[in-house]
């Protein structure tokens, strides 16, 4: 009896195990990403942004070279880059809310932050039409994040919507 009794439990916990590595990987599909940059597009009346794999190609080959230490370095590339980190696994769209809650240090009256506010400017600017993400793991366990848009945004003295 309690062979079987430790045999359905293992089964169980590998059942759940499954389910949670199936739904943290249902937060990182292209479409993931696209919708989250989209509701927060949206709540602001921009435009909905479209993936576009040339430009995720390019943030999975920047993200790779940033697996080494996973430090949040941007690229300076063409395109306009928001970048995110954690210490363990850390979802597309964590990443992209984490970024849309710079929303409340953002004032669109006076176009100024109050503390960081740029990557929800980048999330919502306007003429962003288009976007590619990669989530890499780090050497160090961590999770590194990149999205890049284009054409870019957060332009000096022009407001996002």
């Amino acid at each position: 009896m309690k062979v079987i009794g430790y045999s359905r439990i293992l089964i169980i916990l590998a059942v759940l195990v499954g389910a949670l590595v199936v739904l943290s990987k249902a937060q990182d599909g292209n479409q993931d990403y696209v919708n989250a940059h989209n509701q927060a597009r949206s709540q602001v009346g921009v435009g909905p942004m479209q993936w576009d794999e040339e430009i995720a190609a390019y943030a999975r080959r920047y993200a790779e070279q940033l697996k080494g230490d996973c430090k949040l370095v941007h690229s300076n590339g063409r395109y306009g880059e928001n970048l995110a980190k954690s210490s363990g696994d850390f979802s597309g769209v964590a990443a992209v809310n984490l970024w849309v809650n710079e929303k409340a240090n953002y004032n669109y009256d006076s176009n100024t932050c109050n503390g960081v506010c740029g990557h929800y400017t980048q999330v919502v600017w306007r003429n962003s039409v288009r976007v590619g993400c990669a989530k890499v793991r780090c050497n160090n366990g961590g999770t590194i994040i990149s999205c890049n848009y284009d054409p870019p945004g957060n332009y000096p003295n022009q407001k996002p919507y």
